[in-house]
């Protein structure tokens, strides 16, 4: 019978790795993406023994800031994303992802204190930083089977907790620790040259993006477009410049970027629809969801921040689809939306106790009370209008 705990945490750690595994394809790790492509092309062209150290290095800020998000969460009960609903720190991560994307520009080494340059330590250094604030970008959201992970977590004592986010952060940078070690798997790549500083340059306004997205929750909403559309001209006077100076694959890297802006700013920087054929949101109150359950209507329930990326994606793309609304209005469902972009006791205690660990998370549940289907990363439409039709309230 003893054997049944220790097979199941084991089991539920060996998951929390495959999840931060799968992490690494979602799009919350998007911005990160330029961070580490940085430090694994500066340690191709070194020693065996420095890449294993730098490797380590990776691995090791990966893991100390997911060890003190377990910790955290241990001792306070922290949910995931909690550091995100704090506007000083996402002003910090803004502030650094300018940062990165000044160095990453200009090609230059990562400021670093003087005691470890003195010890011939930049490279470990910035291949620590560069694991520590890998994994901060991947904090906000949720991939493929970390809602389930976090749930039991959560309900253990604190070196389970702390064995299972440890687990995370190691699968999180498995790939990128490999590559490191393993730079030859990079050699089909074409020889540096021009293309080089093209991709160099467009890493560093992906950058630029992503201080742009975070910044949405520090800026009047006024002026979050505005940003977007900045960006947007900064990315096209620069490759109208790479185009006209550049050739063949330069013009090719160009063009795709900033074709990918361009879509990008309009899908962010553009207020969504609000047509017949598209989910209408109620902004979440405890009256709403109070008059909603005396009435016995069905009724779903999005929990949203401005700094979740998959969030963002997923209001895009599944709620407009216009079979969604077709479900929502066919069940007379009260489509509800909660806002958790800053800490809310209220809010917060609501998505404990609908199931939800992390973001995106939505829940369906029909007129009795009843939980129908709990949704959490991301999820296609099909999905969610089978589970809006199983709350048996259809109407003709």
């Amino acid at each position: 019978m003893d054997q049944i705990p220790s097979l199941l945490i084991a089991g539920q750690l060996l998951m929390a790795t495959v999840a931060g595994l799968l992490l690494n394809l979602t799009p919350c790790v998007l911005p990160a993406v330029p961070i580490k492509v940085r430090t694994i092309l500066r340690e191709a062209g070194s020693q065996r023994s420095h890449r294993v150290l730098a490797a380590l290095a990776f691995t090791a800020g990966t893991l100390a800031f997911f060890l003190t998000l377990g910790g955290l969460t241990a001792l306070l009960q922290w949910s995931w994303g909690t550091l995100f609903q704090s506007e000083v720190f996402v002003g910090v991560l803004v502030v650094l992802m300018v940062g990165f994307a000044v160095v990453t520009w200009l090609d230059l080494p990562i400021p670093i204190p003087a005691f470890a340059a003195s010890a011939h330590g930049r490279r470990y250094v910035e291949a620590f930083v560069s694991g520590l604030l890998s994994a901060v970008l991947a904090a906000p959201c949720a991939g493929p089977f970390l809602g389930g992970v976090l749930a039991f977590a959560v309900t253990q004592p604190a070196p389970v907790i702390m064995g299972i986010f440890g687990s995370i952060g190691l699968g999180l940078s498995l790939p990128y620790a490999a590559l490191m070690l393993k730079p030859e798997w990079l050699s089909r790549l074409p020889k540096a040259g021009p293309w080089t500083l093209a991709i160099r340059e467009v890493l560093a306004l992906v950058l630029l993006a992503a201080a742009v997205f975070f910044s949405a929750s520090l800026v009047p909403k006024s002026v979050y477009p505005w940003l977007w559309w900045s960006w947007l001209a900064l990315v096209l006077a620069w490759g109208a410049r790479r185009f006209v100076q550049g050739t063949g694959t330069v013009r090719v890297i160009t063009t795709t970027a900033a074709s990918l802006a361009l879509a990008m700013t309009v899908e962010f920087a553009s207020p969504l629809g609000s047509s017949e054929d598209e989910l209408v949101w109620q902004p979440y109150s405890a009256k709403l969801l109070t008059e909603t359950k005396a009435r016995g209507t069905p009724y779903l329930l999005e929990f949203t921040a401005d700094w979740c990326i998959n969030c963002k994606i997923l209001e895009r793309t599944v709620y407009q689809e216009p079979s969604v609304a077709k479900a929502v209005r066919r069940t007379k469902m009260v489509p509800i939306q909660v806002d958790v972009t800053a800490s809310n006791p209220e809010k917060d205690a609501l998505l404990t106790a609908t199931g939800g660990q992390a973001l995106p998370f939505a829940v369906v549940i029909d007129g009795d009370g009843t939980v129908i289907a709990r949704f959490t990363g991301l999820f296609d439409t099909d999905s969610l209008v089978e589970a809006i039709s199983r709350t048996g309230n259809l109407q003709p």
